[in-house]
């Protein structure tokens, strides 16, 4: 079966760490992009990293510049996004997804995981 799998969320205090992973599995991992996007209550989805596992290249939004790093682990077909020094805005639920048209559209998406940023 296709399928992302996301883990790693959890409650921090802000100034906090987490590490999020996203498995692949089922599809040829270094010919697709993978992002992670959040969602937090209220507020339409927003992209906030991705990369290509083929050749390193990667894409912060803005807000995350210099707190969060993605990186993929392509012997494992998983793709991490270290996220530091953590806000309260930073709270929501964080989704990875697979682009095989270098981001253009989005194709397959994972289960969200938690990310509770507390002040």
């Amino acid at each position: 079966d296709v399928q992302l799998q996301a883990s790693g969320g959890g409650l921090v205090q802000a100034g906090g760490s987490l590490r999020l992973s996203c498995a692949a599995s089922g599809f040829a991992f270094d010919e697709y992009a993978i992002g992670w996007f959040r969602q937090a209550p209220g507020k339409e989805r927003e992209g906030v990293s991705c990369i290509s596992p083929s050749d390193g290249t990667t894409y912060y939004d803005d807000s995350v510049k210099g707190r969060f790093t993605i990186s993929s682990d392509n012997a494992r077909k998983t793709v991490y996004l270290e996220m530091n020094n953590l806000q309260p805005e930073d709270t929501a639920i964080y989704y990875c997804a697979g682009s095989q048209s270098d981001g253009r559209r989005w194709e397959l998406w994972g289960q969200g995981t938690q990310v509770t940023v507390s002040s």
